[in-house]
């Protein structure tokens, strides 16, 4: 007998028309669970008191949730989950995709994988990471652990190098100073359909047939956020700032380039909105808690990352 440790998991991300297979490195922050729904039901009848629990019924399985996070590196391997984050195609749908994780006993498959949400610290004490949390329809062990996933497998190169970031940000052209944190987080709010009948729920004897949720709309995509600085002479007349008609600029450098140096990763958004918010601590404090007027092209505000 053997255990399986989470350490040893690997993910898989399938998707595309070619069935492009991307190998793709996780820390241990990798999660996964599908539930069923149970509907209870009394069985206690006037002529039968002595019933006093409930029946009960599963025909419904929720979607499945999921979660990992990415260490992005120099070599921008990762790509791929920042364009399954961002991406809608023509029908304005999320991209879909199957992801396989393999443990040290099984493989296992989250059928029709969407990402959901996705967040961005961009601080230069820990390595740069985006954390992805998504929903499926279906999880189901395919094999064991010597499992052949399909797909054609991309590269993933020689090297992977960590980097480590720090933010430089720019409001309408002015840049803001003394920064202390910058959070980026991109939300993709769905809907699945209704998907349970009368007739299904009649065939329903186990997880094989259980009725599952296929389809969704994405009701509302939010990209928002905070830039933390401190209050210094130079910018405490902002503390009650706010615009509802701005362009921001959020770059991601690497540490020990110059601010003007190409960034890693740079995000813009206009038109956006910000409120200035002063907080009072050991020190005074003040973030600019912005969000995205225009979410249709997402994946075109991000323009510099490849």
């Amino acid at each position: 007998m053997s255990n399986s440790f989470l350490k040893e998991s690997k993910l898989y991300i399938v998707y595309g028309g070619d069935g492009d297979k991307h190998r793709t490195f996780t820390s241990s922050a990798l999660d996964f669970s599908q539930t069923f729904a149970q509907e209870s039901y009394p069985v206690k009848t006037l002529h039968d008191q002595t019933k006093m629990l409930e029946g009960a019924t599963i025909t419904t399985a929720n979607a499945v949730d999921f979660s990992f996070d990415v260490p992005l590196t120099k070599e921008k391997k990762e790509s791929h989950v920042i364009d399954i984050l961002t991406n809608l195609n023509t029908s304005q749908q999320l991209t879909k995709f199957d992801a396989y994780i393999v443990t040290g006993a099984a493989t296992f498959k989250l059928e029709n994988a969407i990402i959901t949400a996705g967040d961005l610290d961009i601080s230069p004490n820990s390595q740069f990471t985006v954390r992805l949390q998504g929903q499926a329809t279906k999880l189901e062990k395919v094999g064991n652990e010597s499992y052949t996933i399909p797909g054609t497998l991309q590269s993933v190169g020689t090297s992977r190098t960590p980097i480590l970031v720090y933010p430089v940000v720019s409001i309408n052209g002015t840049d803001v100073t003394n920064i202390i944190s910058t959070t980026i987080n991109i939300q993709n709010e769905i809907t699945w359909l209704e998907y349970e009948t009368l007739q299904k729920s009649l065939l329903v004897t186990n997880a094989s047939n259980i009725m599952r949720p296929s389809d969704y709309v994405v009701e509302k995509r939010t990209v928002s956020g905070a830039v933390v600085q401190y209050q210094t002479d130079n910018n405490i007349n902002n503390y009650d700032d706010f615009s509802t008609t701005t362009n921001i600029i959020l770059k991601a450098i690497e540490v020990g380039d110059t601010a003007s140096a190409t960034p890693f990763l740079q995000i813009q958004l206009n038109p956006a909105s910000y409120i200035a918010r002063m907080a009072v601590g050991d020190v005074y404090t003040q973030s600019y808690d912005f969000n995205s007027l225009d979410n249709t092209a997402l994946g075109t505000s991000i323009t510099q990352y490849s």
